[in-house]
This record gives structure tokens, sequence and C-alpha cells, in this order.
């Protein structure tokens, strides 16, 4: 009897002790589920926060650069370097890349030096042609991928500036097509019907061993463009304007181009192009008043 009373206690005293053991194995388990609990809980605030202030960081980051784009030659330079200096960052980023892409156009266009400027326009091109392979249908990548694509033909032979042309009207009617209210790419495409409508004998003769249908557009095409600049974004640039008179005065229509002279004039010079347009200005000026 007592053996099996003292057989019954111990029993007992194991029950309990097991059954404390057990409340604080759970206890455990339920402190350490909860630590896990709150660990995630920070984990994912952390990553969330972290992710609003890159995306913050690049907001800034981007409303700078354009400042600085359209700034003088000095400020584009800084947004040049701000924009390589962030590249680690923000490389993946689509809004990054074609800025980081027209600041090589940016680059291009202000240095004097010809093989930097082959160079920076290389170098923007490849940037701009990684950032399509992502986001083809960007209108901002296809537009600085025509520009970029223009520049660097500058420094090729006749054969290959023919050649770049039809790239650059394909990626420019793509611009277009996809956000069809932007003033600068019916600027850009004004530019080239112009240029094509002025081809010279020699380039036309290129065009035709080249392609069997080469391109082909007129003043008037030109002209339509120019105009639509002018009704998206009055005063859009000194450049546009210029072209406008000229189309005009290629037409015939010497009124008009007298009227869009005088419209250019009004307009302050920003740019290189600006500058070029304003001595062209002066000279069909003159010319006018003989």
């Amino acid at each position: 009897y007592t053996t099996a009373n003292a057989e019954s206690d111990y029993d007992r005293e194991s029950e309990r002790e097991s059954e404390e053991g057990e409340d604080e194995v759970s206890c455990e388990t339920v402190r350490t589920a909860r630590r896990d609990s709150l660990d995630l809980v920070n984990e994912d605030e952390t990553h969330l926060i972290s992710d609003s202030s890159l995306e913050e960081g690049l907001g800034q980051l981007l409303e700078q650069a354009d400042r600085l784009h359209n700034g003088d030659e000095q400020e584009k330079r800084e947004g040049f370097q701000l924009l390589l200096n962030n590249k680690l960052a923000y490389g993946d980023q689509k809004d990054f890349l074609w800025r980081l892409a027209r600041a090589h156009s940016d680059m291009c266009a202000i240095t004097e030096d010809t093989d930097e400027k082959r160079s920076y326009a290389a170098d923007g091109k490849e940037e701009i042609e990684i950032a399509l392979q992502k986001w083809d249908q960007s209108a901002e990548c296809h537009q600085w991928y025509a520009i970029l694509c223009g520049q660097l033909s500058e420094h090729e032979n006749i054969q290959k500036r023919i050649q770049t042309g039809y790239v650059f009207k394909e990626h420019i009617d793509k611009a277009i097509e996809l956000k069809p209210e932007d003033p600068k790419s019916y600027y850009l495409l004004g530019r080239w019907c112009y240029q094509v409508s002025h081809l010279g004998w020699l380039e036309k003769k290129t065009a035709s061993a080249l392609f069997e249908a080469p391109p082909t557009a007129t003043v008037q095409d030109a002209l339509q463009n120019f105009l639509r600049v002018e009704e998206l974004s009055p005063g859009f640039s000194k450049a546009g304007r210029v072209y406008i008179a000229k189309c005009y005065r290629d037409l015939g229509n010497n009124s008009a181009a007298v009227l869009w002279m005088n419209l250019a004039s009004e307009l302050p010079v920003n740019t290189k192009e600006d500058a070029e347009s304003e001595r062209e200005l002066e000279e069909m000026q003159s010319v006018w008043e003989e």
C-alpha cells in the first residue's frame, strides 16, 4: 500500500512538474512566436520605409535634374555629373535612365571637341538602348534614342547619316504615337522633314542606292509640324519660329515669313541651337531689308 501510495504521489508530482514544464514551453513558444511576429513587422516596415525613401529621393533627384537641364551650360554639366553620381542607386529606373541619356545629349551639344562629342553621343545611345529594351512603350526613351542617333550620325559618312535618318524618323513617329501632346517630338519631326526636303543631289543619289523607297518629305510637311508645336506650346523655342519663317519663305509666302521672323525675335536665346537660329534670323532680316 505504502509503495503503491508512494508511486501514486510520485506520479502526481511528475504530472505536476510535467504540466509546469509544458506551461513553460508553451509560454516560451508564445513569446518566441510573438517576437518573430514583431521582427517580421519591423522588417516589413523597414522595407516600406526604405522603398518610400528611395522613391522620395528619386523624385527630388529628377526635379533637380530637370531644372539643371533647362539651365545654362554650367548647370547642364552639373546635371550630368549629378545623374552619373546616382547611377548606382537609380540605374534601374526608367525615368532616371532617359534623363541620363538626355544629359549625355546635353554634353554632346555643349562640348566643342569632336572626339568628346562622339563619345558622349555613343555613351548616351548605349544608356537609352538599355532603357528601350525594358520600356519600349516610353515616349521619352524613343525620343532621346532618336536624338542621340542623330547626334552620333553627325560624325559619320553620308551613307550612315541617311540610314540613321530612317531610324530617327521611326523612333520620333513612335514617340508621337505614345505621347501625342509633346511639342518637342513635333519639332524634331519638323526639322527632319525640312532637312529631307533640302537634300542635295549627292544625298538623294545615295539614298536611292541604299533604299527602294528613300526618305521623302516636303517643306509643307515641315511647316505643319512646326505649327503643331506652336499650337501645343506657343513660344516653345526661337529655333522653331525661325524654321516656320524659313518654311513660309521657301513657299513664297513673304508676309507670313516676316510675321514669324518678328515673332522669333521676341524669344530669348536659351540653347546653342537658338543662338544659331538667331544668327540665321539676322541674316534673313538683312536680306529682307535690302
